[in-house]
């Protein structure tokens, strides 16, 4: 670039230089003719508008910064305020399974186990319909209990701005696919273990069926709810998703309720020290244990979840 500018400088010379001849008047020439070449040598001494412009063209070229791929590069503070994101992402996740065990994983269990002291009392053996249908209906109601109850206190002591008639609908939403997954539970234990299978045949067999239950109940019941109740949204592929993720979750709470029954393979039962319901317990200290087991299970699974998935990707984002 150096050397271009100085061959362009040298060539308006040479020009100004021959014009300049040109234009000077022959000696003895009028004095009109005279005045006439002096302006006119005036004005070609005047540097034109184009050559300054690129001169100042060329200047800002030689002195202009070249793209870096660095420059692109996000500042340390944009990647410190996405970690905090991913951060506070994981946190609203444990949360939720929190409030989650508290408020339904619990209730469940512990509606299940007494609407099972129910119907024994009320004559049903635990392989008949009847039986399975109590207790559906004890999971059920424990699951919408136990949500309305929690995000009403919620409400009353922390967040003023919860609507109480979204929890409802959520709760009975809930309840429905609980109540699926509730009665599937003793038939397919009955299954399972009639089939001599091992305890842990037993344990995966029961969550991943009463996961599929709960699955196919709240897909159902948001078919049915979202055309009467107004926060039931209806089914859709982006809500199977999250459904999905959730049933798996459930599942897990079905298989370490399995853990409860202290009678089938004792030995195997890796659970029966921690949540096993033995003969002589008391039925309120039952069916506290069986809450004990739900929330362990669905915490475990749900723990995996949350660290296994991606952000957005889970159905406590």
């Amino acid at each position: 670039l150096p050397f271009l500018c100085q061959r362009e400088k040298k060539r308006e010379k040479m020009i100004s230089s021959v014009a300049r001849q040109a234009l000077t008047p022959a000696k003895g020439s009028p004095r009109c003719i005279q005045l006439v070449a002096q302006q006119a040598r005036l004005m070609s001494a005047l540097p034109s508008g184009d050559s300054e412009f690129k001169a100042k063209k060329q200047h800002r070229e030689m002195h202009s910064t070249p793209y870096r791929k660095a420059d692109a590069a996000p500042h340390a503070t944009e990647v410190v305020e996405e970690e905090k994101k991913e951060l506070s992402g994981m946190a609203k996740r444990f949360l939720i399974t929190a409030e989650v065990s508290v408020s339904k994983i619990f209730p469940a269990g512990f509606g299940w186990q007494s609407f099972s002291i129910l119907a024994e009392k009320a004559g049903y053996e635990a392989d008949t319909m009847a039986f399975a249908l109590t207790t559906g209906f004890g999971d059920a109601l424990g699951v919408v209990m136990g949500h309305t109850a929690f995000y009403g206190a919620k409400k009353a002591l922390v967040d003023s701005s919860i609507n109480m008639k979204r929890e409802a609908h959520t709760g009975i939403l809930l309840g429905s696919a609980a109540f699926c997954s509730g009665t599937a539970w003793q038939p397919l234990v009955d299954a399972l273990q009639g089939a001599n299978l091992s305890f842990m045949g037993v344990f995966g067999g029961t969550w991943v069926g009463c996961g599929t239950a709960f699955y196919l109940g709240l897909r159902a019941s948001r078919t049915i709810l979202s055309g009467y109740l107004e926060h039931v949204h209806e089914p859709t592929y982006e809500n199977s998703k999250n459904d999905a993720s959730l049933s798996v979750a459930i599942g897990g709470a079905t298989g370490f309720f399995v853990g409860t029954d202290a009678a089938y393979l004792p030995d195997q039962n890796f659970l029966i020290d921690v949540v096993g319901i033995k003969d002589g317990t008391p039925d309120l200290l039952g069916c506290a244990i069986a809450g004990t087991s739900t929330t362990l299970g669905f915490a475990s699974a749900q723990t995996g979840l949350n660290v296994v998935f991606p952000a957005g990707k889970c159905w406590n984002d």
